[in-house]
């Protein structure tokens, strides 16, 4: 499985990391904001099983990156973790319209991350 982690704090990224690497996950990039997150996608060829994307960022935020990449053909499957510490319902409802497959609210602990990548990890393709 190849991870994407877009958040704008180097120091969350290192915490994401570390939990991915933990729930088995070895193959990860990363990205500071929406611009540089799309880069990297047509980088790889959009070759990522799963993005974990922070909302609240500088240039592009979340919500938008995650419109951006849901019209793309070459994009639109791959599912899209948002993982933010607001919680509030509309931001979420919003997240999930706009084509999020899950929400986790910061600090999560391992376990969350561990549920939410195995449960996407098990649907069929």
């Amino acid at each position: 499985m190849r991870v994407l982690i877009v958040d704008d704090s180097s120091t969350m990224r290192k915490i994401i990391r570390k939990t991915v690497m933990e729930a088995g996950v070895s193959d990860i990039a990363e990205a500071e904001d929406g611009i540089d997150a799309l880069k990297r996608i047509k980088d790889h060829n959009a070759a990522f099983d799963l993005i974990l994307l922070d909302i609240n960022m500088p240039k592009v935020d979340g919500i938008t990156t995650l419109k951006q990449l849901k019209s793309m053909d070459q994009t639109k499957g791959i599912p899209v973790i948002m993982c933010t510490s607001e919680a509030e319902k509309e931001l979420v409802i919003t997240s999930i319209k706009a084509g999020a497959s899950d929400y986790v609210v910061k600090p999560f602990t391992k376990d969350v991350i561990f549920e939410k990548i195995n449960r996407l990890s098990a649907k069929p393709a």
